[in-house]
Order: C-alpha cells, then sequence, then structure tokens
C-alpha cells in the first residue's frame, strides 16, 4: 500500500456529505492526515447543520466546483459517457465493484479507488481538472480547498499549460 494511501482515504471521507459518520471520525482523520488538519479542525469547532450548509453552497449548486473528475474534461457531452463506462471497467479490473449511488468519477470514490489500489492513474490523468477545482475552492475560500492542496501535492507535478 503507498504511503500516500491513509491521506487518499481521508480525503475521500473530507469531500463526502459531511454527515454523522463524518463528525465521529474526525479526530481519527486529524491524527491520520495532517495534511488535512485545516479541514479537519474547522469541521470539529463547525455545528453539522453548518458544515452540511457549507458544503451544498460549495458543491451542489452549479458545476463551478464539480466533484465529477469527468466534467472538468468531457463537460455535458457523449464523450463523458464513455469517460465513466472506462472508470467502471477500470474499478472492475482491480477488483472494485461501484455501487452505483455516485457515478465512478466522483472526486471521492476515485480517491478511494486510489487508496485501495495504489493506482494513481485516474488522478494524474485528471490532473488538469483537480486544479481547476483546487483553484476555484481556493478563490472561493473554503476549507475544502486544503484538501485539495494535499492531494494534488501528492501528484507528479501538472504540465506547462494547465489551465487555473
Amino acid at each position: 500500500m503507498p504511503s500516500d494511501a491513509v491521506l487518499y482515504q481521508a480525503a475521500a471521507l473530507c469531500l463526502t456529505y459531511p454527515d454523522d459518520d463524518l463528525i465521529a471520525r474526525l479526530p481519527l482523520l486529524r491524527q491520520a492526515a495532517p495534511q488535512l488538519r485545516e479541514f479537519t479542525d474547522h469541521a470539529a469547532v463547525t455545528p453539522q447543520r453548518e458544515l452540511a450548509a457549507h458544503y451544498v453552497r460549495v458543491f451542489d449548486s452549479r458545476n463551478r466546483h464539480s466533484l465529477y473528475l469527468t466534467w472538468w474534461h468531457d463537460g455535458d457531452t457523449r464523450r463523458r459517457g464513455m469517460s465513466l463506462i472506462r472508470i467502471k471497467e477500470l474499478y472492475r479490473r482491480h477488483g472494485l465493484e461501484f455501487s452505483g449511488e455516485e457515478l465512478p468519477d466522483f472526486l471521492p470514490a476515485v480517491l478511494e479507488y486510489t487508496s485501495r489500489t495504489g493506482d494513481t492513474g485516474l488522478l494524474t490523468e485528471y490532473r488538469d481538472g483537480l486544479e481547476q477545482l483546487r483553484a476555484r475552492l481556493t478563490a472561493f475560500g473554503t476549507p475544502y480547498a486544503g484538501v485539495l492542496d494535499a492531494v494534488c501535492a501528492t501528484l507528479p507535478t501538472a504540465p506547462a499549460g494547465v489551465r487555473r
């Protein structure tokens, strides 16, 4: 298991809707992934209802902060459907069955896949989208930007010409 596996799993949890399970795990996440302390510290002192409202404001309104990686590359096109099928097949090849509650390109799902397999290929392939999301979250002023900062710091340097 790669040394970043714990970070990827913790980041996946941090980027999901803040339910009771996330709140209960915050002390463990804070200890296991110190790179995420900006977010975990914020989440620990923010009332859950307020944290949930912030999550909805950040991620559920329009696609400006989309957690769906193929959206950044393919937009709402037929090509995106093919990309989603390809990702689902990649999960299957690694013995993982996707539950279907979310699309397979949902960033927390990709991070969980990466933590389990050590395969950073999807994160690297969609690095441009991750960087765009990171920049937008930073500009928005949300603690979720720190989660993307930590994930992006583990990946190879983005190629020249990445849109930000």
